[in-house]
This record gives structure tokens, sequence and C-alpha cells, in this order.
């Protein structure tokens, strides 16, 4: 089944900052991940990730570097295929479809979840072109210019350069970069936006309007972000999920793996790992 067919059958240091309470359960699930596995050639970068990431919620990836965070984060829409000794096992189901099922189409996927990375990068074009670049190479239909209007506005970038749409994106602010990114992906009517480490380049000024701007939009989208910024999880996430590295005994291969995934409440108040604890307390990490 198709992943259009399916949309229609369903119709539809422990962290001082203020901490969002347990999100609603009921919400419908967008990514059912079942034993998620990947691999560079022969190293093995995660194993063993299974989770439930559900619909209008916000879902942090947290964890030491190099523990497969980013690598998670990019199976959810096949960034991993352009990889070319990447091989990826286990499930990726979206609405019930196997995004890796031979029948599915990565660039519809992406399409479908879109991606803003860790450092802003707009094209070399003016504001205008960046937002309506995607629009136009999916065939949208419909008045370009209200397109336009509509994602910075969504964005919360509309007012700030309204004035400045046929001047290049390049003179913008680093901030006012990655909410024009922001902008750029949902441009094209996603449902989901994945973010690597979106506010990791940006000043304190602008990581908060992105982190008010993720909770304006997660009405809208659904939101996976990674960061190393436990507070920015803690503050804007409604779950977190918790990756550290599993070190071979004689290999000293190292591997990423799931510890625990949990409502955002009880991953930093209550674990119910060790691992996890000693993370969040600062006590490793």
């Amino acid at each position: 089944m198709s992943i259009d067919e399916t949309t229609r059958a369903r119709n539809e240091v422990r962290v001082e900052p203020e901490i969002r309470t347990a999100p609603n359960s009921e919400q419908p699930v967008v990514f059912d991940v079942q034993g998620l596995g990947v691999w560079y050639g022969a190293a093995r970068a995660v194993r063993d990730v299974s989770m439930q990431v559900r619909q209008h919620e916000i879902t942090a990836f947290i964890g030491p570097s190099g523990c497969g965070k980013t690598t998670v984060l990019r199976c959810f829409n096949r960034m991993n295929d352009l990889v070319e000794i990447a091989r990826v096992e286990g499930k990726v189901n979206y609405h019930g479809v196997d995004l890796y099922d031979p029948g599915v189409e990565p660039v519809e996927v992406r399409r479908r979840i879109g991606m803003v990375f860790q450092k802003p990068n707009p094209f070399p074009k003016s504001v205008y072109e960046n937002i309506a670049f995607g629009p136009k190479i999916a065939g949208m239909k419909g008045d370009m210019d209200d397109l336009v209007e509509n994602a910075l506005t969504r964005a919360a970038l509309w007012d700030e350069v309204k004035d400045r749409l046929d001047e290049s994106a390049m003179g913008l602010s680093g901030g006012q970069q990655q909410r024009l990114c922001i902008a750029r992906a949902i441009a094209v009517e996603p449902e989901v936006v994945l973010m690597d480490e979106p506010c990791s380049a940006l000043d304190p000024i602008a990581t908060t309007r992105i982190e008010d701007l993720m909770q304006e939009i997660k009405t809208e989208y659904t939101i996976v972000i990674v960061t190393h910024n436990m507070q920015q999880a803690a503050r804007v996430s409604d779950r977190t999920a918790f990756f550290s590295l599993d070190v071979g005994i004689e290999s000293e291969e190292r591997t990423g793996v799931l510890i625990e995934f949990d409502s955002t409440e009880t991953i930093f108040s209550n674990p119910s790992d060790e691992r996890t604890e000693n993370y969040i307390t600062g006590r490793f990490g």
C-alpha cells in the first residue's frame, strides 16, 4: 500500500528549567521504529532502536557525541541512502508503511518528512527564491507569492524580511537564516520536520526564537530534534530518547544504542535506567 493510500485510509547536572508535563499518549503514531540498526561498511553505528514517535509532539534525541542520534534521525527520511556504504536493517514504519520498502520513492519521503540541518544552509538565491524553489520543483499549484508569505509567516520571519524578498538570503543573520531554512522545509507542506542540532550555531537570543517557533508550529507538524543541549530538550520536547555508546570488550567497536525512551518529564525527573541518570546529572558524557 502506498503512503497516499495509507494516509487516506487513516483519515487523518540535573536540568533545572521547567520540564514539560507528560504528553497525551492518545496522539496517533507517526513513526513506529522496530529493531532499527545502521551499518557503515563493516562498522555497526547503531543497533536495536525501537520507539514510537507521535503526531504533533516534539521528540528530542539526547546523548553523548557519536552515539547515533543523527544516524537514527536520518533514517526517518532516508537521508542515509545518500551514503554509499550505509545499510539499514529493521523497520521504520511511517503511518504503517515501511519507508524502506523497495516500492517507496525516497524523493516523496523527503517531501513529506522535511529536514533542517545543524548549520543554516540557505541557497545562494534571494529570500523569495529560497522558499519558492521547493514548491516549484514539486509542481505545487497556487499563488506562489501567497505560498512564500505563508511559509515565512509560519516560520516567524515574514515581518523581518517582507521588504527584503529580492535580496540574497546570505545577507540574513544566522538566526534568520535558520528560520528561513525552516520556512523552506515547511513550504512543501510536509507532515514531519526533522531538526539536527538546529540551534548549535546560534546565539541564545536566536536559540530562544527557534525554540518558541517549534512550540508554535507543532500544532501543524510532528517535530523530531537532535540536541546536545539537555536544557533545550527539557524546555521544548514532549518525549525524549536517551542514546549512549556500547563499547565492545574485545574489538572496542563503539555502537550507539537507545537506553531509554519516555516522556520528557520522566526522563529528567525519574529515569528508569542508571545510565540515563548518570548522563542527566553530569556524571558521564
